[in-house]
């Protein structure tokens, strides 16, 4: 079986649990900042698939978004029931987008190349976001890279 494979294996395998070494885990994340640059992804075979590599230039931020109040406010007026518009509100955009969004204007520099969650509770979910320096001569170097940013040398 391939490695990153294992690796995704294993963290279905946590994830489903809800137990063990992810239990301490997610009681650091609690104590963190909303928006934290890390040295190395969590899941590497799901920051490996959008584009991350252990080099200068390439940056991982773990950014964690609050989950639901998106019910609107009952009225206080009289009307029937079905012209509250309370019900069937839903955001347009995720919570995985609303984390892009922040981790993007908070690093104006970089070009953000996807994100991935890592946990959620029943307040907040966790998201890790790979980042990548256009401007770093080791990502003007590499072709994959290159690529992505349609750069032409």
């Amino acid at each position: 079986m391939p490695m990153y494979s294992q690796i995704s294996g294993t963290w279905q395998q946590i994830l489903h649990e809800k137990g063990g070494d992810m239990r301490t885990r997610a009681v650091e994340l609690r104590k963190q900042p909303a928006m934290l640059r890390v040295d190395h992804p969590w899941r590497l075979d799901r920051a490996r698939a959008i584009g991350y590599k252990a080099k200068e230039g390439v940056v991982v931020v773990r950014m964690r978004v609050s989950r639901g109040g998106m019910r609107k406010q009952r009225p206080t007026s009289g009307r029937r029931p079905k012209h509250m518009g309370v019900l069937k509100i839903k955001s347009a955009v995720s919570s995985q987008q609303v984390a892009e969004r922040r981790v993007g204007e908070r690093h104006p520099n970089m070009k953000l190349l996807g994100s991935y969650p890592v946990w959620q509770d029943g307040i907040h979910a966790w998201y890790e976001c790979v980042l990548i320096d256009p401007a770093h001569p080791a990502i003007r170097k590499d072709y994959n890279y290159r690529r992505i940013l349609g750069v032409t040398v």
